[in-house]
Parts: C-alpha cells; sequence; structure tokens
C-alpha cells in the first residue's frame, strides 16, 4: 500500500544534537575512506570497476535501515522521484566525472567541484528560507574558501588539454549541490530509510554505464586486493552517505553542506599524514587549518 505520509518534524532540541553527531560520523567515515580511496586503482582494479563495488556495498546498509523500519518505504509518485532524482544526481556526477578527469587536469576539476556546497547553501537560502547565526555563516564562508585548497595546485589556467573539462566540472558541481538540497527537501516529507534505499536502487542503475566505460582490454587485478579490498573500503564510503542522508534530516542543509564537505578531506590528510608520512603542501596546509577552523565554527553554532 502508497504511503503518503509527510514526516513530522524532529523535536528541535534532539535534532540539534542528532544532526551534528551524524555529521561528524559522515566527516569520519569519509575521511578514512578518502585516505585509502585510491589503492584499489593503484593495485590494478579500475575506477568504474570501483563504482560498481560501491553501489554493492550500499545494499548492505540499505537492507539494515529498511528491515530495521519493517520495510515501509515510500511509494507515492513525489517520494519516488524526490530519492532517484538524489541518487541519480549523485551517481550521475560520478559518471561524469570518470570522463571529465580523462579530458582536463585534475587539479583544476577537483577544486571547481569541491564548490557544490556553495551551490547546496544558495538553494536552501532561497528556497527552504535556511538561516544560521554570525558564528555559523563564518564557518560556511572559511569551509567555502578552504574546499578549493585541498586539491587546487599552482599550475596555471590552462586550457591545453582542450576546455571540454571545464563545463563538464560546473555540471559535476551542479548534480552534487543539487542532489544535497534534495536530500533536506525531500527528508520533509519521506523517511531517511527510504532515501538511502532509493540511492541504492539509483547506484545500481548505473552500473551498466560504469561497466561499458572500463576498457576491460587493460589488465585487471581480479584478486582480494582488487574487488574484495575495493569493497572493504567502499562500505566506508556507504554508511557516510547513510549517515549524511540522517545528518539532513536533522540539520540544516546550509550548515550541514559545508561542514561534512570540509571535514572529511581534514581527516583523510590528518590519517595520510599519520600512515603515509605525507606532509601537505603550503594550500593544502591552509585549507586544512581553515577546514579545521570552519568545522569548529559551524559546530558551535549549531
Amino acid at each position: 500500500m502508497t504511503d503518503t505520509t509527510v514526516t513530522a518534524p524532529a523535536d528541535p532540541a534532539d535534532a540539534g544534537k542528532r544532526w551534528l553527531l551524524f555529521a561528524f560520523l559522515t566527516v569520519a567515515l569519509w575521511g578514512v575512506w578518502g585516505a585509502f580511496a585510491g589503492t584499489s586503482a593503484q593495485r590494478g582494479f579500475p575506477e568504474t570497476l570501483v563504482y560498481c563495488v560501491w553501489a554493492v556495498t550500499m545494499i548492505v546498509p540499505a537492507v539494515i535501515v529498511m528491515q530495521r523500519e519493517k520495510w515501509k518505504l515510500d511509494r507515492d509518485p513525489k517520494s519516488i522521484i524526490y530519492g532517484l532524482l538524489i541518487g541519480l544526481t549523485g551517481a550521475g556526477g560520478q559518471m561524469i566525472l570518470f570522463y571529465a578527469v580523462t579530458t582536463g587536469p585534475a587539479y583544476l576539476i577537483f577544486p571547481i567541484i569541491s564548490l557544490s556546497p556553495l551551490v547546496t547553501i544558495l538553494m536552501s537560502f532561497a528556497f527552504l528560507k535556511e538561516r544560521t547565526t554570525k558564528l555559523g555563516a563564518l564557518g560556511v564562508v572559511l569551509a567555502l574558501i578552504a574546499l578549493p585548497l585541498f586539491d587546487f595546485s599552482p599550475q596555471g589556467f590552462s586550457f591545453t588539454q582542450g576546455a571540454g573539462w571545464f563545463p563538464l566540472a560546473l555540471v559535476i558541481m551542479l548534480c552534487w549541490g543539487v542532489q544535497a538540497y534534495f536530500m533536506k527537501l525531500a527528508n520533509h516529507r519521506m523517511s531517511a530509510e527510504s532515501i538511502f534505499f532509493y540511492m541504492m536502487i539509483a547506484g545500481l542503475m548505473l552500473m551498466p554505464v560504469a561497466i561499458g566505460m572500463t576498457d576491460f582490454a587493460k589488465p585487471i587485478n581480479w584478486g582480494w586486493d582488487g574487488p574484495w579490498l575495493a569493497g572493504g573500503i567502499q562500505i566506508l564510503n556507504a554508511i557516510g552517505a547513510l549517515s549524511l542522508v540522517y545528518a539532513f534530516r536533522y540539520g540544516k542543509a546550509i550548515v550541514v553542506a559545508p561542514l561534512t564537505n570540509a571535514g572529511g578531506p581534514l581527516v583523510t590528510a590528518v590519517i595520510s599524514l599519520l600512515i603515509a608520512g605525507v606532509m601537505p603542501g603550503e594550500l593544502k596546509m591552509i585549507g586544512l587549518a581553515l577546514a579545521f577552523i570552519a568545522s569548529a565554527l559551524l559546530a558551535l553554532a549549531a
């Protein structure tokens, strides 16, 4: 039977604590995931197939939370549209990214993509009428400044590889910014568990595209440190995505988006420093410092 019941808003006092808990859980999971995300490709397992593994790992948390909710899935047309839109903008952006990095410089593509929270913030400000304190606003600004510094290299703006990558980067930024906005919007009328379930479905739907983009003429590592290692790493990404949905359920998108996007790379950098002894460059150090201050301000503004 179709359930069209609008989800009741969370108690403000309770939500004030919950969103921060889930936001920091997302930061921790994505931070650890980010530190090891490139390992599979380095060991001969293509990024496109890593995507397929990630899509499959999404099934695990989706089944667990739906089982806990006794499979009460929101099945009305609007919920289905919202859920698939959230999933397809996220996974679709990843598909475009696979192509974009083959046509343009990653050191310019990723800084542009990292500004996706700006899209979320502007849409939430305009359409959801979300506001934050002056302290929170300062945190948002610092996070937006910090994000491009994580991946930027001062090699100059160049179109030597063609200009096709630039609009692709903008499309990916738009996709991920819109995804976060609708993640918040959908939480007003459907359960977080249903949102994540549809995200899982959308991810699986695009697996044939990822497989079609894979160059099977090149050697592929099918050993334990290929798909199996990728699965162990990508499950962190999947659970992080679930906790992000909960963070948007209880918190304002105008704060959740910059906090989670800035906090994850901060944790990644710390882990990389501790494990590999990799010291970030000057720009990244500035970005990390700004991200730390921004995260603290956004947490205090909760």
